[in-house]
C-alpha cells in the first residue's frame, strides 16, 4: 500500500484562486480593499523569509500589504505604540507581529495589544476563547490549514479516532479543540499526546487520523501507525544541508516508512506549510468583510 499524497501546495493554490476572486469582487462591488500589515523586529533570517512570503502572497491576491521592519533594539513601548497606530488605521484590517520577538519584549503583551478584530493570526485571548466556545472568530492559521486539507481531501472526521502529537498553543491545543467540536470537519474523538505521554505508540496505532506537531524530526515511524491511517505532518525540521547549500527538511513523521501503511499523508515540504500563509490571507479578507459590515 502506498499513500495518496495530500498536497498543501495544490490545495493552497486552489484556495488562493478563490480568495483572489473574492478580493476582486470586494473592490468592484463594495470599494473594499483588504489590508494587512506585517511587523518584523530584528533580522532573524527565517522571520525575514516568512514575512517576505506573506507580503508576496498578499500582493498576488490583490490585498493591500504593508511591511514595517524595526531594529532589534526597538523598545517594547515603541512596538506597542506602532500596534496601536495600526489598530486605528482603517486601511489595515489585519495586523501580524512576526514571532519570535527579541528577548527584552514581552510577546504576550504585544499580542494582547492587537485589536481582536484585526488579530488575523488568531492568537489573542478573545479569539482563542471564541474558538474554544465554537463561536465565529479568526482561527489560528496552521490548525485552520490542517482542517482545510482534511476537508478538501475528502477525509471523514465525524466519529474518527484522531490523535494529535504535540500540545503547543499554536498548533496542538487548537487543532485538538477544533477536531472535537460539533462542526463540519470536527465531531472526532480526540486524544492529545505530549512529552509526558507514557506509551505514545499505544495511542498513535489507534489513530484513524494522526496529526503530528511536535518539532522532532522523524519521531513517528511506520511501526507506530496502523494500516489505512491519514497522516498530517505539521513538523518542519532542518536535518542537514545539500551540496548546493540548500537546507534539507524533514517532518515529524518518517515519511518513507509511514507512507507504506497510510491511506493518505502530507509531504514535507509542500504539505501544511503553504496552507498557513493561505489561511492568514483568508482571515485578512474575512476581517475586511467584517469591518465593512459584509460578514
Amino acid at each position: 500500500m502506498s499513500a495518496k499524497i495530500i498536497s498543501g501546495t495544490e490545495t493552497a493554490k486552489e484556495i488562493r484562486e478563490e480568495l483572489k476572486a473574492e478580493v476582486a469582487e470586494l473592490k468592484e462591488k463594495h470599494n473594499v480593499v483588504p489590508g494587512l500589515v506585517t511587523i518584523l523586529v530584528g533580522e532573524d533570517p527565517a522571520s525575514q523569509s516568512y514575512v517576505a512570503a506573506k507580503n508576496k502572497t498578499a500582493h498576488a491576491l490583490g490585498i493591500h500589504s504593508e511591511q514595517v521592519t524595526l531594529p532589534a533594539e526597538t523598545s517594547e513601548e515603541e512596538l506597542l505604540s506602532l500596534v496601536d497606530k495600526y489598530n486605528n488605521d482603517d486601511k489595515i484590517h489585519g495586523i501580524l507581529v512576526q514571532l519570535p520577538l527579541p528577548k527584552h519584549i514581552d510577546e504576550s503583551k504585544v499580542l494582547y495589544a492587537i485589536d481582536p478584530d484585526k488579530d488575523v493570526d488568531g492568537f489573542h485571548p478573545v479569539n482563542v476563547g471564541k474558538m474554544v466556545l465554537g463561536e465565529q472568530c479568526f482561527l489560528p492559521c496552521t490548525p485552520h490549514g490542517v482542517l482545510e486539507l482534511l476537508t478538501r481531501a475528502g477525509v471523514e472526521t465525524s466519529g474518527a479516532e484522531v490523535v494529535v502529537v504535540g500540545r503547543s498553543n499554536i498548533v496542538g491545543k487548537p487543532v485538538a479543540n477544533l477536531m472535537l467540536q460539533k462542526r463540519e470537519g470536527g465531531n472526532a474523538t480526540v486524544t492529545l499526546c505530549h512529552t509526558r505521554t507514557r506509551d505514545m505508540t499505544f495511542h498513535t496505532k489507534r489513530a484513524d487520523i494522526l496529526i503530528v506537531a511536535a518539532g522532532v524530526a522523524n519521531m513517528i515511524k511506520g511501526d507506530q501507525v496502523k494500516e489505512g491511517v491519514v497522516v498530517i505532518d505539521v513538523g518542519v525540521n532542518r536535518v542537514g544541508m545539500s551540496e548546493s547549500g540548500k537546507a534539507i527538511l524533514a517532518g515529524d513523521v518518517e515519511f518513507d516508512s509511514v507512507k507504506e501503511k497510510a491511506a493518505a499523508i502530507t509531504p514535507v515540504p509542500g504539505g501544511v506549510g503553504p496552507m498557513t500563509i493561505t489561511m492568514l490571507m483568508k482571515n485578512t479578507v474575512q476581517a475586511a468583510k467584517q469591518f465593512a459590515g459584509l460578514a
